[in-house]
């Protein structure tokens, strides 16, 4: 996506963009003292923070490849078992699913049709979908599918699954409203790359996929409407129609009107709706914890400090028996493990307000759900619950781990036959070490290691135009 130009808003100053009123590059990015804004302004200030940029790219980019990770593992390690999970062979049969799905108001494209191919070509659909929006490839396309792709897997045999089915479920949702691919994405790249040319002076590159894709989705969003296949509920439809029409106008006004009031309009909305969605995926995770520790704290088992004691003893829930055995043989063990548990869950949401030890806080739970996949056999609810609990990662630490991730890309595509070794690339002194995206998706350091922060300016990846 291109910048708003010259009219756009700068979250460094939180006026126009231009050469008048820009603050030095050396100063830090701070509010300028009075008006709109300024000291005591605490309303309009945070309205501006909310509205000139997308918070937390960082943290969104993680939830969005966390999520779209763990169903894209889950559908592969099902592959073999499609049909009777979901398919033609399912015990929960079409008919049934049909007379449920009409009663609940229930979305799935698998209940159009009881065809075999028709279920395959859904599957498959849904496995390209979660690979590419694990790539950021297209991400507001693909964030679509993939909700698509999701709710009608889901629906169509609803009692199959744990408890991290339902929160993919959701967060499938909530991903088509955010700004997941400003860093860490090929869309990033791709804007990047236009961002150059631009600077270069040269005109962006003719895009023939993304009218395609438009133009496709729009015929089977129009036929199923009228034919009466997306569910019972007014929000889906009412999704769906929004998402795609928006995307004509941010095209059109991309084209059209690229440095206009339209298109800072329009980032400003989107914007919106992505700090929006953000806080409430973090609400989300909150409930869920918090809820989890108080019904587990009326619990006579978990009061004793046995809970933990009886899955480690159950066949389902044990995929290695002799550390099962070691760990439940210790009765110490146990009782820190149960009590430490429903600790931890309740107190997480309190923690919110003290950074360290909101901090430790998620360290612990990211090691427990780890035992949870290993002790229990649970592995895509631990990485479902894993990737949105790193919606609250410190936005230093994510940034350390991409300059290490691809710094070890490069070297270890230099090491390949054949691969040229040019300065700034192939871990060249003069290489970047940080993500790749456009300049503009960078967050801006406030000097305290972490957190969602704001981009220097708005970037162009988040894919919401008939091109992303």
């Amino acid at each position: 996506m291109q910048n708003a130009g010259p009219q756009s808003i700068d979250p460094r100053n939180g006026g126009p963009r231009n050469a008048g009123t820009q603050p030095p590059a050396s100063r830090p990015a701070v509010l300028p003292s009075g008006g709109f804004g300024g000291p005591g302004g605490g309303p309009a200030r945070a309205l501006q923070r909310v509205t000139a940029s997308a918070l937390g790219p960082y943290q969104s980019a993680v939830v969005r490849i966390g999520f779209a990770a763990t169903y894209l593992f889950f559908l592969l390690r099902e592959l073999p078992n499609r049909h009777e999970l979901y398919g033609p062979d399912s015990p929960w049969h079409w008919d049934l699913a049909r007379r449920l799905t009409n009663g609940n108001e229930a979305f799935s494209v698998l209940m159009w049709t009881d065809s075999t191919v028709w279920f395959e070509a859904v599957y498959a659909l849904t496995l390209l979908s979660a690979a590419a929006l694990l790539l950021g490839w297209r991400t507001r396309t693909m964030s679509v599918l993939f909700m698509v792709g999701v709710l009608s897997v889901q629906n169509r045999s609803i009692f199959m699954g744990d408890g991290g089915d339902n929160v993919v479920h959701l967060m499938a949702i909530y991903l088509v409203l955010t700004r997941c691919a400003q860093v860490w994405s090929l869309d990033a790249r791709r804007a990047a790359r236009a961002g150059r040319r631009a600077a270069a002076g040269l005109s962006p590159p003719r895009d023939i996929v993304g009218p395609v894709f438009w133009v496709l989705l729009g015929y089977v969003l129009v036929t199923a409407t009228l034919m009466g296949g997306l569910g019972g509920t007014w929000w889906l439809p009412t999704l769906l129609w929004v998402i795609w029409l928006s995307a004509a106008a941010w095209w059109a006004v991309d084209r059209y009107l690229p440095h206009s009031e339209p298109r800072t309009l329009l980032d400003v909305l989107a914007n919106l709706a992505h700090n929006a969605t953000l806080a409430v995926i973090m609400a989300e995770v909150c409930l869920i914890y918090a809820t989890a520790g108080w019904y587990k704290i009326q619990g006579s088992r978990w009061q004793d400090g046995t809970a933990l004691y009886y899955p480690l003893n159950l066949d389902y829930f044990t995929p290695w028996p002799a550390l099962s055995d070691i760990l439940g043989a210790s009765g110490l063990m146990v009782m820190v493990l149960t009590y430490g548990t429903v600790i931890v869950q309740v107190a997480f949401p309190f923690t919110l307000f003290n950074r360290r030890v909101k901090n430790i806080l998620l360290v612990v739970m990211i090691c427990e759900h780890a035992g949870i996949a290993l002790l229990l056999g649970l592995p895509f609810f631990s990485m479902a619950m894993i990737a949105a609990d790193a919606v609250f990662l410190p936005t230093a630490f994510l940034m350390w781990l991409g300059a290490r991730a691809t710094i070890g890309r490069r070297r270890l595509l230099s090491g390949l036959p054949g691969r040229p070794r040019t300065p700034g690339e192939a871990g060249e002194p003069g290489a970047a070490s940080g993500p790749v995206g456009p300049p503009e998706a960078g967050p801006v350091q406030d000097g305290r290691g972490g957190g969602p922060e704001e981009p220097r300016r708005q970037g162009g990846a988040g894919g919401h135009t008939l091109v992303g």
